[in-house]
């Protein structure tokens, strides 16, 4: 009895640790960016004097809100194994947009309401062409990538557009509740319903499902080709957000919004441990990834770098995390199952 009892419990231990290793390994990037990002904390922090103050740490918050709001949605196009090129653009228009119906006397909320609205329409129409007509989405979304920034140039002739400071709507950009930037709450409150959606609900499910194996999906009775346009909805309405609150925090809109938007966007998803190819997301990791890009700009600013060079360090990111993502941690949770 002795040695039956020791040998089950040498077989539960065994199984505890292959279960306990098997989730280290599907969640190994995530684990993986949350070390960067504590490392990055603290080397700024003591490097930087003014990095870890409230009122720096508050504005970073607000800084990143845009990114995260857009990340969140690009995850769900990501794990479907698509790709959204569009959203710096559609910021833009947005934004540019957004100032100049405002200063023809619109409502602030129907202004507000109107830009969401072709948000949606610009995420209906790449998921139209990329679902419904399956043309591949970097061609779709690429393509509104340049009619997007060509009609906010047109729009606004190249010039910023000022927007009332009286205006209820500039609070969306520049009011604090409690002392917390409206953009973070914001960012907090989409970022979680994300992953609850992801995680939570069929959709979710059909979005992996979708990523990882459309065809058996659409077997099973999904209309796939719906899913695949709700995602690219779901970017659009969050990009068309994000011009709202790029406008309302500088108080005008600007054709030049969002340059590299899209990069860095996109960088904040991978770097997160959501697999280009599909069929793999974590909404966790990408709130992870967005703080680290976040964090890595306002901490080079703050030791007096040149901003030229933020962009040349995310584009580094995105290359290295595009090769951990397809290389590295793909073996490593080969390994782990």
């Amino acid at each position: 009895m002795t040695a039956t009892g020791t040998g089950t419990s040498q077989r539960v231990v065994t199984t505890r640790s292959a279960r306990a290793n098997a989730h280290i390994g599907r969640h190994a990037q995530t684990i993986a960016i949350a070390v960067v990002l504590v490392a990055l904390l603290i080397f700024f922090a003591f490097s930087a004097d003014q990095f870890a103050t409230t009122g720096n740490l508050l504005n970073l918050l607000r800084q990143i809100a845009p990114t995260l709001i857009v990340a969140t949605a690009m995850t769900f196009v990501i794990s479907t194994s698509g790709i959204d090129l569009s959203v710096g653009s559609t910021v833009a228009l947005s934004g540019s947009l957004l100032a100049i119906v405002l200063q023809h006397g619109w409502s602030p909320t129907v202004a507000l309401i109107a830009i969401l609205a072709l948000g949606a329409l610009i995420g209906f129409v790449n998921g139209w062409f990329s679902s419904y007509q399956n043309i591949p989405p970097f061609i779709v979304t690429l393509a509104m990538l340049s009619i997007m920034r060509g009609t906010a140039l047109r729009a606004t002739e190249g010039y910023s557009t000022p927007i009332n400071g009286d205006l209820w709507i500039v609070q969306i950009g520049q009011g604090r509740i409690a002392g917390v930037p409206v953009p973070a709450i914001l960012a907090v409150v989409v970022a979680l319903v994300g992953w609850l959606v992801l995680t939570r609900t069929p959709f979710g499910r059909y979005v992996i499902g979708l990523g990882s194996n459309g065809e058996s999906l659409r077997r099973t009775g999904v209309n796939t080709r719906k899913v695949g346009l709700t995602v690219y909805v779901l970017t659009g309405v969050a990009a068309a957000v994000a011009g709202v609150l790029i406008a309302t925090r500088l108080s005008s809109g600007s054709s030049n919004a969002g340059s590299g938007f899209e990069l860095e966007v996109i960088t904040a998803v991978v770097l997160g441990g959501t697999s280009l190819f599909g069929g793999r997301a974590s909404m966790l990791g990408t709130i992870l990834g967005a703080l680290t890009l976040g964090v890595i700009a306002n901490g080079l600013v703050l030791l007096h770098v040149s901003p030229f060079y933020v962009q040349i360090v995310q584009g580094g990111i995105l290359l290295l995390a595009i090769f951990a993502n397809s290389k590295v941690w793909a073996k490593f949770g080969a390994i782990r199952k």
